[in-house]
């Protein structure tokens, strides 16, 4: 019986795998031919999306699934081997004797305190590698995804149905072929689920989209972590503590933080983890009694959405309720470096001013 996925598959590893003498200049060109003839638009796994249409309608999930986790695997397997050919490029330079990484950077125009400028991290990046470095220390793994999604890994594996707002087109984008930009990092979550056993403990930073009206605490596109934690016997207790673990490490004790009921379809039962608005103090109005722009006179912000994991998502990617319980968390870290650094609109932090990200 014809095996389409599998031939392509094998086609790819043989491309891959193949030895070569080629400078890394060569190497990667040869590794971004091999992208566009897989990954590309018209690349073979996309003619195998083509394919779908085709297909009996028992058969269409699994087949889209599977050409899914096809194109992660070519996607991960070409960021290795670029890597790797990069790697060998700078020990090359090195070897050359043209490279030298001690010397210092190009000084520019501009001055800081009488001093050549240097470049730094931008405060998103920075509150990403502290993310990063928090829950890979509580023995999290960091799991990526595709931007772009089929439905099901958005919406349905979610227990997100049809009929749900969040599925409406004044909620989400659209592509013209009905993919959508990710609303949420929790797709890379299922597809953890689907190609892991438990235990699983993972952490999926990236950017996410929605519809969204543009305002001092909402934007279109923004940075998103969620985290999955699957294991027996975990409980809410657990996730109570992890997440407060995570907050006392970012704001220190001080900072008022309190648990509150909320309902999302992907967990069950569904919390809020509001922190206390920085700006009014709780207060919800400044000092003249003008309404806080940031909080919207409520007091305090939502920052980590968080629940434990519903029976129907484990189901969804073949995990038994019954065995294996778990928590998991989403959290947009512009909105934590807001918080951290006192910033009343999201909008600063994206219209390229350096004397902003310079204070930070």
């Amino acid at each position: 019986m014809s095996d389409p996925i599998g031939q392509v598959r094998a086609a790819f590893q043989a491309e891959a795998s193949a030895q070569t003498l080629d400078p890394p200049a060569l190497e990667l060109e040869r590794l971004e031919r091999l992208r566009v003839r897989f990954l590309g638009k018209k690349g073979d796994i996309n003619a195998l999306m083509r394919q779908l249409g085709k297909l009996p309608k028992d058969q269409r999930r699994d087949f889209g699934q599977a050409v899914n986790a096809l194109k992660t695997e070519v996607n991960d397997a070409l960021l290795t081997l670029k890597a790797a050919a990069n790697t060998r490029a700078e020990a090359a330079a090195l070897d050359a004797g043209w490279l030298d990484p001690t010397l210092p950077t190009h000084a520019t125009d501009a001055r800081v305190d009488g001093l050549p400028a240097m470049g730094h991290q931008h405060p998103i990046t920075s509150m990403l590698d502290t993310v990063i470095d928090h829950f890979t220390g509580l023995g999290f793994e960091v799991a990526s995804g595709p931007e772009i999604e089929d439905t099901w890994h958005n919406f349905d594996a979610l227990n997100i149905p049809k009929d749900h707002p969040a599925r409406d087109m004044w909620d989400t984008f659209y592509t013209t072929q009905g993919e959508v930009p990710r609303t949420h990092t929790s797709s890379v979550q299922i597809r953890t689920m689907q190609t892991q056993t438990p235990p699983i403990r993972v952490i999926s930073p990236g950017k996410c989209f929605r519809n969204e009206t543009i305002d001092a605490t909402h934007l279109a596109a923004f940075n998103q972590c969620e985290g999955l934690y699957i294991d027996k016997g975990v409980s809410l207790g657990h996730l109570k503590a992890t997440l407060e673990g995570w907050i006392q490490r970012l704001f220190g004790p001080d900072l008022q933080i309190r648990f509150r009921p909320a309902f999302y379809p992907f967990v069950e039962p569904g919390l809020d983890l509001d922190a206390q608005c920085f700006l009014c103090h709780g207060d919800g109005h400044n000092d003249d009694g003008v309404a806080c722009p940031v909080c919207r006179t409520k007091g305090w912000l939502e920052v980590i959405p968080c629940g434990m994991v519903h029976p129907n998502v484990l189901r969804n990617c073949g995990i038994d309720p019954d065995i294996w319980s778990g928590f998991a968390f989403g959290m947009g870290f512009d909105r934590l470096v807001m918080l951290q650094h006192g910033i009343d609109d999201l909008r600063r932090l994206y219209n390229g001013r350096l004397d902003l990200v310079r204070q930070l």
